[in-house]
C-alpha cells in the first residue's frame, strides 16, 4: 500500500512542477523532456536519417522547400516576438530538405528539423500547399508535442507500473486481464486522443503561421480534399487513429482560415 501511494504522489507532483505553456494557445501542457535532453538527441536522428536516405539537391523544388521553411521560420518568430516569447527559438537549428520517397508525408523533429517527402508534392501542387504542410509541421515543434507525447507515454508506463505493483497479490490472470485492460483503455480513450488533439493544434497553428508568412490559408482546407480523393477510403476509425478524419480536418480548416488571416493582419499581411 505505502508502495502503490507513493507511485501516486510521484505522478501528482510530476503533473504538477512538469508543465510548459504553449505561446500559441496560453495553454499549461504536459512536459517532463527538456529542450537540453531533446534536441541534441534528435539532432543526431535527424542527421543519421539524412545519411540513410536521398536528399534531393539543387533543384528547384528543393529550393521551394528551404523558401517556404524559412518564411514561415520568419513568421514564427515574428509572431511570438509581438507575443511576448523573445528567445523561445534560441536552442532551434532549422533545417528544411527534401527526400526521395513516394511517400505522401512530411515530418519536423523537435528543434526544427524539417523533412519533406517528394511523394507529397504530388498533393501539395503549389507553393501555398507546400506552405500548409510545412506549417502544421513547424507548428508540431513549435508546440513541443514531440516532448508530450514522451512525457505522456513516461506516465502510462509509469501507471501500468503502479497498477501492477498493487496486484502484487492478485493470480496471473487477474494481472494479465489489468494489463490488457489498462493498454487498451489507455491508448484508445487517453493516447490516441492525445495525438488527435496536437494533430488539430499544429494545423490551427500552421494557419495562422502561413499566413502571417503571406500564404493563403483558405488552400488548407483544398489541401485536404486532394488529400482525401488520393486515400481511396483507406483510412481507420478516427477513434482508432493518430489524426483526425479527412472529414474532420477539412471542417476545422474552414472554420479556423478566417481567424488566421485576422491574426495575419495585425502583422501587416492584408493581401491573402
Amino acid at each position: 500500500m505505502k508502495l502503490r501511494n507513493a507511485f501516486v504522489a510521484i505522478s501528482v507532483l510530476m503533473l504538477v512542477v512538469a508543465c510548459k505553456t504553449n505561446p500559441f494557445t496560453g495553454e499549461k501542457n504536459l512536459n517532463f523532456v527538456s529542450n537540453d535532453q531533446l534536441f541534441p538527441a534528435s539532432f543526431e536522428q535527424y542527421n543519421n536519417f539524412l545519411e540513410e536516405n536521398e536528399v534531393v539537391r539543387g533543384t528547384e523544388e528543393s529550393r521551394m522547400v528551404k523558401r517556404v521553411g524559412e518564411k514561415i521560420e520568419t513568421a514564427a518568430e515574428r509572431y511570438l516576438n509581438a507575443n511576448g516569447y523573445q528567445g523561445f527559438l534560441k536552442d532551434f537549428k532549422w533545417e528544411y530538405n527534401l527526400v526521395k520517397d513516394d511517400q505522401k508525408n512530411a515530418f519536423a523533429m523537435p528543434g526544427g528539423k524539417v523533412v519533406i517527402y517528394t511523394g507529397i508534392l504530388d498533393v501539395t501542387e503549389t507553393e501555398t500547399g507546400l506552405a500548409v504542410v510545412m506549417a502544421h509541421e513547424i507548428a508540431h515543434a513549435l508546440a513541443d508535442h514531440g516532448a508530450q507525447r514522451l512525457s505522456a507515454a513516461q506516465l502510462q508506463q509509469l501507471g501500468a507500473v503502479a497498477g501492477t505493483v498493487a496486484l502484487s497479490g492478485k493470480s496471473e490472470q487477474t494481472q494479465q486481464i489489468f494489463a490488457q485492460a489498462y493498454g487498451l483503455g489507455t491508448t484508445v480513450g487517453v493516447m490516441l486522443p492525445f495525438s488527435r488533439s496536437h494533430e488539430a493544434e499544429a494545423d490551427r497553428i500552421g494557419l495562422t503561421l502561413m499566413a502571417i508568412a503571406g500564404y493563403d490559408p483558405d488552400e488548407a482546407a483544398d489541401l485536404w480534399r486532394r488529400m482525401k480523393a488520393q486515400s481511396d477510403g483507406q483510412a481507420p476509425p478516427e477513434f482508432l487513429s493518430t489524426h483526425p478524419s479527412n472529414e474532420t480536418r477539412i471542417r476545422n480548416l474552414e472554420k479556423w482560415a478566417p481567424e488566421a488571416k485576422a491574426e495575419a493582419r495585425k502583422y501587416g499581411v492584408t493581401n491573402l
